[in-house]
């Protein structure tokens, strides 16, 4: 088991890639603390798949767009864990918007959960790990980031911003053997792009070099890569699991307008 006994959290992980990330720490042996927004009550069975496994797990209700949230969430970590190994900063939201239309709020509600969530989180995190020798801190960024997509000015700005200050990190943190890594999800078959896009599967996995659009499960394997000692000397780096898409870059905006037209 290579996360034997780590102390991880996950934020957003009450579904998609976050619920798939949690599980698959858990099957290596971590204790998974899960962060959701008040209401986000399926979390529970996340959390409750994991005792089955034997680890220990819960569910912290806090919204990571509001910085004392954030710190009150870090400081019961603190308290009961004393310790915590992995943070992976999982949670965000797109935030779809036509160009000409994107207004402030949208700007706003993006811009809060994806980046200051992100970088509030890290700085706490960073405090209970530099108190107990290193750990490990994981971004969960997107393709978007690195190839233009129509509709999601935004949450592509967010998601840059991320990259850049991944970087950052990893040199403000190494003196304190924290390593920030990221990776950036290709097109994925979670819930909300199945919603948005009923032919997401086709429509993406038409443009992918792999032939197929991925699963939430594919993300694992990254993921518990970065958490464990399998990458001690990988730090500051960014790299995509899209089954090649970053490759060729090829944009399907039937599905585009699709899920910009489902999210409102």
């Amino acid at each position: 088991m290579r996360l034997k006994n780590k102390v991880t959290l996950i934020t957003g992980a009450g579904r998609g890639i976050g619920e798939a990330v949690a599980l698959g720490y858990a099957r290596e042996g971590a204790d998974v603390i899960i962060n959701e927004i008040a209401g986000a009550d399926y979390a529970e069975e996340v959390a409750a798949k994991i005792r089955a496994m034997g680890r220990k797990s819960e569910v912290i209700y806090a919204d990571i767009s509001k910085v004392s949230e954030i710190r009150g969430m870090f400081a019961y970590i603190a308290q009961k864990y004393q310790k915590l190994d992995v943070l992976v900063n999982n949670a965000g939201i797109t935030g779809w918007s036509d160009f000409f239309e994107t207004d402030e709020a949208v700007f706003d509600t993006v811009m809060g959960v994806n980046l200051k969530g992100t970088l509030f989180c890290s700085i706490e995190a960073a405090k209970i790990m530099r108190a107990n020798g290193g750990g490990s801190i994981i971004n969960v960024s997107t393709i978007c980031a690195a190839l233009s997509v129509k509709n999601l000015i935004t949450y592509s700005t967010s998601k840059g911003g991320i990259h850049a200050m991944a970087e950052q990190m990893a040199v403000e943190l190494a003196p304190y053997n924290i390593r920030v890594n990221t990776f950036g999800p290709g097109p994925i078959n979670v819930e909300r792009n199945l919603k948005e896009d009923p032919n997401y599967r086709t429509n993406w996995g038409g443009v992918v070099p792999l032939g197929r659009t991925g699963e939430p499960e594919e993300m694992v394997g990254p993921a518990v890569f970065l958490a464990s000692d399998d990458s001690s000397y990988v730090s500051g780096q960014l790299f995509f699991v899209d089954g090649g898409w970053s490759v060729q870059g090829k944009i399907p905006v039937n599905s585009m307008d699709s899920q910009l037209a489902n999210s409102k």
